[in-house]
């Protein structure tokens, strides 16, 4: 569902005719041959592309309406090789409406100290070419990533191999659709928000539908499809025994099967890259979806649990962001506390709902009652998360703006046996300290819904909200509570 392979970022140069032929033939060379080399490291997930020199207002008009119109241009990089005067820049940025990286490099990495002339010096001036580009970006109000350093240098490329993930994320957001089948629970309030504004800002569709829709999809599962479904079960989890072929709970991991089947036939044939389902809603469905929503999660897709469209988009965007990556990202809520002063930390989980990408091991397949949704007892896949740092994400509605929260965490192993707790589930201790990154994250208004990710850092959210234009917050070591509220206001 999530393929880098057809997109590109545009590498364009500054510079001006003032040095001569011979330098912008030099400007090119050098540009050319840090695209090859950023391209050969490795270390960047989407291909650049060297697109242009441009020395005039009207070059860099051409250029940047170009990647504009181009549909597999997710951005677009400038360096400045040497001066490139900021009016010439006016007219192309203040229409460019793909994202934009400033590479602030240069061609050598050292001083040649002993050979250095003034002819060296007229052609690498990215020193102070960078910072007239600086300038006519933040008079434009340009929202932009600004990355220095050596172009070889290792942690130069990882922070634009960040940026390239933010900036394929943002170009899947735009056309992306939502299907919301059936509605948001009944009198909740941070699922709601305006799907009007949130298309125009984030580029996606959310449009509802019936649980007629799906069902008619998942009646139309042939016998055979469920068959191989339930074998393919059996041979990537542990099985619990009575959901084996001939055991009393068979017939609903079939039902289980079904509805997979069926979902991911509606998904398809809609073209969605994400959904909603809500248990107030499952007419027509013998259980809620468990295993279902775990494996299309799995598969890249974007979910949202109760009609929460707001998060299924984030989880489909940060599905695309962590593409490739080890790790895992996955739908998510804070469930209940661990309040030992001397141990502290948060359960997280969502009764069915919780990706397989995150598991430490190999989950199992189970059937459990769940208590609500008034439907049969439900399959899922029954994991803990595996150890490590990860963020735990939200996007809100405000009323007059979108508000991006963004917590680190450290995820750890549950501190005893869970053996009554039949649900994935991943326990971790948020940054500074549970009682800090609680009250902030209630300060700022943050949902009980999140994005959640063993992969992807804040850098990767800080990058795709600024693309957004959306305001974003940190909850991390450096937290602290009085000015964190003196940010809010």
């Amino acid at each position: 569902m999530i393929d880098y392979a057809p997109l590109e970022a545009w590498f364009v140069t500054g510079s001006q005719h003032l040095y001569g032929p011979e330098a912008l033939e030099q400007v090119r060379a050098n540009s050319e041959a840090v695209v090859a080399g950023v391209n050969g490291s490795g270390a960047l997930p989407v291909k650049v592309v060297f697109k242009a020199v441009v020395t005039t207002p009207d070059e860099v008009s051409a250029a940047l309406r170009e990647a504009d119109g181009a549909p597999n241009c997710i951005g677009v990089i400038a360096w400045m090789h040497t001066f490139s005067p900021g009016k010439m820049w006016i007219g192309g940025l203040s229409r460019l409406r793909r994202p934009l990286c400033h590479l602030h490099t240069q061609m050598g990495r050292d001083i040649p100290w002993s050979t250095i002339d003034m002819d060296f010096m007229n052609l690498n001036q990215s020193a102070h070419g960078g910072r007239e580009f600086g300038y006519i970006c933040t008079r434009l109000g340009i929202e932009r990533k600004v990355v220095v350093g050596h172009w070889r240098d290792g942690s130069v490329q990882d922070r634009v191999a960040t940026w390239l993930r933010a900036a394929a994320a943002w170009h899947d957001s735009q056309g992306m659709r939502i299907a919301r089948i059936g509605d948001n629970m009944r009198q909740v309030a941070v699922t709601e928000g305006d799907k009007v504004e949130a298309q125009r800002r984030f580029g996606y569709a959310v449009d509802g539908y019936g649980l007629g829709d799906l069902v008619a999809h998942v009646e139309a599962a042939s016998e055979g499809a469920v068959d191989a479904l339930c074998g393919e079960y059996a041979d990537t989890y542990s099985m619990m025994e009575g959901l084996l072929p001939g055991r009393a709970r068979h017939q609903s991991l079939r039902d289980a099967a079904r509805i997979e089947l069926g979902l991911r036939s509606f998904l398809t044939e809609g073209g969605f890259h994400a959904f909603t389902d809500t248990f107030e809603n499952l007419h027509g469905l013998r259980q809620l979806p468990g295993i279902a929503v775990q494996r299309l999660m799995a598969d890249g897709c974007g979910f949202g649990a109760e009609g929460d469209w707001k998060h299924a988009a984030l989880v489909r965007s940060m599905k695309v962001m962590a593409h490739g990556l080890p790790g895992g990202t996955s739908f998510m809520e804070d469930y209940t506390y661990h309040l030992d002063p001397g141990d502290q930390g948060v359960l997280g989980a969502h009764m069915l709902e919780i990706c397989p990408s995150i598991a430490a091991g190999t989950p199992s397949c189970e059937i459990h009652p769940l208590g609500i949704g008034g439907r049969e007892d439900p399959v899922r896949l029954v994991f803990d998360a595996a150890p490590g740092p990860a963020v735990n994400v939200a996007v809100v509605d405000l009323g007059d703006r979108f508000r991006m929260v963004v917590s680190e965490v450290e995820v750890v192993e549950p501190f005893e046996a869970l053996p009554k707790l039949p649900v994935a589930r991943a326990m971790w201790k948020p940054r500074p300290d549970l009682e800090t990154a609680a009250a902030a994250w209630i300060h700022a208004g943050g949902a009980h819904h999140t994005a959640f990710s063993l992969t992807l850092t804040a850098e990767h959210l800080e990058d795709f909200a600024a693309m957004a234009g959306v305001e974003c917050l940190f909850i991390d070591d450096d937290t602290e509570l009085r000015r964190f509220r003196r940010e809010l206001r």
